[in-house]
């Protein structure tokens, strides 16, 4: 198998051959970021038809759709029946597997106050669920303030950028994920769905649908999880995977998937995809771009501009920025963009922005 080839296959599994009538549950199957602003808005957008900014909202609110901390502890957009699969089933039950997930700054406190990463846990998630018990919805500010009345002082070091002590971010976020909390759509904390707990092996069948063939080392880093976590959930299901050659290296699909890898849908149109969109997550990275400086300035730590697409090929680069009720779009060109397509595709996002036009700006 060849890159534009795997890449075709994981395009169409995004939902980014063409927009279609989709409701937003299935919009966001394969979990969308909301890290950057207003991105999984952008992400849906790019996959649904006719979505706007009132009824993304009206979709969280209902219920429709849900918005919670799950994979890396991260803030994403996803179908709610899925929120127990891609938040507490995936939360380590060993405690040296635990203390990875939550991180350095975590490890470092159970060192030297003692206390072992799942008793931290525990705490918290219980102090979370008191916090928005009785239909409470709380904004991030407020709930660190419940916390630090119900939390033990260990789990709260300073944070220099707050000027105050609140629970270690990975902690409490992870925190939300036991507890199950989700968002509404003023971005306040509430109690939360999950529904019964799946098993937590299907994460690696969905993960395969929407990003294989891949590695259990791939599964690993996109789930935030340890190796060994990784590799015992992998094998698991290993029964039903095939073995494919993507250019040298071996990598793994669901059997079933094997003749959608092998004739997979051409892509139309031109789409802008914000940053952290799913199909410009890291299995994607290096097959999307594969010059290494490209790459930097695509993939930056913070701040990264979004990707344009035409026919599912990386076509340029885009930002955005308001300018008085306008939103300025800068697109630099990576390939043949037709200028009233783009157009179209740039007033979309201006609109979903909350802006009152857009304006192109080639760079």
């Amino acid at each position: 198998m060849d890159a534009d080839q795997v890449l075709a296959f994981r395009l169409a599994r995004s939902g980014l051959v063409a927009r279609a009538a989709r409701g937003l549950g299935e919009a966001a199957a394969c979990p969308a970021s909301d890290f950057a602003r207003d991105a999984a808005l952008l992400a849906l957008a790019a996959r649904a038809e006719a979505l706007s900014r009132e009824a993304y909202r009206d979709a969280i609110d209902t219920g429709e759709l849900v918005v919670a901390h799950i994979v890396r502890a991260a803030i994403h957009a996803l179908a709610p029946g899925d929120l127990a699969l891609y938040g507490r089933a995936l939360v380590a039950r060993d405690e040296g597997e635990l203390a990875t997930q939550l991180g350095r700054q975590v490890r470092r406190l159970a060192a030297e106050k003692g206390f072992a990463p799942s008793e931290a846990l525990d705490e918290v998630a219980s102090a979370t669920k008191a916090a928005l018990a009785n239909g409470r919805r709380l904004d991030k500010n407020e709930l660190h303030a419940e916390l630090r009345g119900r939390v033990n002082a260990d789990l709260m070091p300073w944070c220099r950028g707050c000027g105050s002590h609140h629970v270690a971010p990975m902690l409490w976020r992870y925190a939300t994920v036991e507890a199950g909390a989700r968002l509404d759509s003023e971005r306040r904390y509430m109690s939360g769905e999950p529904g019964r707990m799946p098993a937590a092996n299907e994460a690696v069948r969905r993960f395969l649908g929407f990003y294989g063939p891949a590695g259990p080392g791939d599964f690993a880093d996109w789930g935030g999880l340890a190796r060994s976590h990784a590799d015992r959930l992998w094998d698991e299901v290993r029964g039903d995977l095939a073995e494919v050659r993507v250019g040298k290296s071996r990598a793994w699909l669901m059997r079933e998937d094997r003749g959608a890898l092998e004739s997979p849908p051409a892509a139309e149109g031109i789409r802008l995809l914000p940053p952290g969109d799913p199909y410009l997550q890291k299995p994607n990275r290096a097959l999307l771009a594969p010059d290494p400086e490209l790459r930097k300035r695509l993939f930056r730590p913070v701040a990264s501009p979004g990707a344009v697409l035409r026919d599912g090929r990386l076509a340029g680069l885009w930002r955005a920025r308001a300018k008085g009720r306008k939103a300025e779009l800068t697109v630099e060109q990576r390939g043949r963009l037709r200028r009233a397509e783009l157009e179209e595709e740039v007033q979309r996002v201006a609109e979903l922005r909350g802006a009152a036009e857009g304006a192109l700006v080639l760079a």
